[in-house]
């Protein structure tokens, strides 16, 4: 049993201001695993004035310090990668495999991905006009990171903070704090100073609200669900911080009928990054467009790779998927299939339910609804679970109109064997990222979506963005000699 009762703030382990405590669940077999203190108020304001004590010093540290810092905790954290793995596979149900690879994996990656950032960005230049503009850290930063991709999201936030001088103050989900502890365990060590990060454990009601309203906080930075990133937005804007919001999404996929000497693997690809990390994520391609002229071909292919999609225990290796992450996100998948069923959709694969023999943890049947209009509730709201809805098109402006017709705009999918088509294709999709052909982008690229997805960017040199305010001057004013 794990018993996290304290938070770290200005370099040490301490403990809550009155907190309450809140289990930690197994999603693979619902058992409690142990608990964790959620904070207070008290615990933001104390994290946030240890934040802006250190910013003072912080702020003023090298471009080769902070790299070396880094450097230092890409060797800390490298060393710790299986028990990050093996955290998130018992808070949130990745399978172990998926875990090392991706999970935690990813945490290695984005570290480098900003070094090699840092080495090329300048903290100031001479404009063409003769000004002189300055790259300088925002302040305290107030940093909210979701359950789904939980080290993948607070090291593309956390990881810029500090690159660029800025301190910060992280609420990771109250779901995810074993794999949060480490990272935070994994700043300790490589030797941030006090108070430049900051961990507060809570609720979004309670710290991550606090954060989003505190007068001292220069930028708060979300990711999660639209609907709780409009309330970060509406808290922080009695102080008119900066706010950056990576939020939801209901990607399109579309598979051309030119693309038919690779449909099969092209249509299975699909269908399994749909159901990767059982389909717990923002920029899962979970409406797959298809042309009317190989509709039969790829109903029969997706169906097939369905059934054949294993399901299984997280702890076991393997390529199977894990489970939902808890009771409440298995509630709404349920809900949300049989609102497909209800609609008149076909089901083709899964529905409601469990698989066979895994009936004590959240696990759900890999599903896929076929004859799909894009006005059904399935075409439009985020999911978030292993569902995948067929949409019929016949022309390429049909197919667009579809794909561009929703809330969201995070990513967008395609498959095609014509090369003009694919760009004329990717600059038509209103989306933040497109892959083509399973080709997707690489780390340090830009990283989020138009619309009710969000706005600013996360990774590369677009990601140290939002923790950097810009100074201009003139020239210095003095007499010629």
């Amino acid at each position: 049993m794990e018993t996290l009762n304290k938070h770290y703030i200005d370099g040490a382990w301490v403990a809550s201001e009155g907190g309450s405590e809140f289990p930690i669940k197994s999603p693979g077999d619902n058992a409690v695993i142990g608990s964790v203190t959620l904070g207070t108020a008290a615990d933001v304001d104390l994290a946030v004035a240890a934040a802006k004590r250190a910013f003072e010093s912080f702020s003023q540290t090298s471009k080769d310090e902070r790299i070396a810092l880094l450097n230092r905790l890409l060797e800390v954290y490298t060393a710790r990668l299986e028990d990050m793995a093996w955290a998130i596979t018992r808070e949130m149900g990745a399978p172990i495999d998926m875990s090392r690879a991706s999970q935690a994996g990813c945490g290695i990656d984005h570290i480098k991905a900003f070094l090699d950032v840092m080495e090329t960005h300048e903290e100031s230049e001479v404009l063409p006009n003769g000004d002189v503009l300055y790259r300088e850290p925002i302040g305290v930063c107030g940093l909210i990171t979701p359950w789904n991709w939980p080290i993948s999201q607070v090291a593309q936030k956390v990881i810029p903070a500090l690159a660029v001088g800025a301190t910060c103050v992280l609420k990771p989900s109250e779901y995810t704090p074993l794999s949060a502890t480490i990272f935070a365990e994994c700043i300790h060590e490589a030797g941030y100073p006090a108070g430049a990060f900051n961990l507060v454990f809570g609720s979004g009601a309670d710290v991550g609200a606090a954060l989003s309203r505190h007068p001292d906080i220069a930028l708060m930075s979300f990711t999660g669900s639209t609907r709780a990133g409009k309330l970060v937005s509406i808290d922080a804007a009695d102080t008119v911080k900066r706010v950056a919001l990576e939020l939801g999404g209901k990607s399109p996929n579309i598979i051309f009928n030119d693309t038919a000497e690779d449909l099969e693997k092209r249509v299975k690809s699909s269908v399994r990054h749909c159901f990767h990390n059982t389909g717990q994520s923002c920029n899962a391609p979970t409406r797959m467009l298809v042309e009317r002229s190989c509709y039969d071909a790829v109903l029969e292919i997706a169906a097939k790779t369905a059934e054949t999609q294993q399901v299984g225990d997280p702890a076991q290796s393997g390529r199977h998927i894990g489970p939902l992450f808890d009771e409440l996100q298995y509630d709404r998948v349920q809900a949300m299939i049989q609102v497909g069923i209800d609609e008149g959709a076909r089901l083709i694969a899964g529905g409601l339910g469990k698989p066979e023999g895994l009936e004590n943890g959240w696990y759900a049947r890999p599903t896929i609804f076929a004859d799909v209009t894009n006005q059904m509730r399935i075409a439009r709201e985020e999911i978030f679970g292993p569902v995948l809805v067929i949409i019929p098109f016949d022309t390429e402006d049909e197919a667009i109109a579809i794909a561009n017709d929703t809330d969201y705009g995070l990513a967008a999918y395609l498959q095609t064997g014509d090369a003009a088509r694919a760009e004329r294709v990717c600059r038509a999709l209103r989306a933040g990222s497109i892959a083509i052909n399973g080709q997707g982008t690489q780390y340090g690229s830009p990283f989020g979506g138009y619309k009710q997805s969000g706005n600013g960017r996360e990774g590369g040199v677009f990601g140290l963005e939002d923790f950097l305010e810009l100074k201009v001057r003139g020239g210095l004013g003095l007499p010629a000699e």
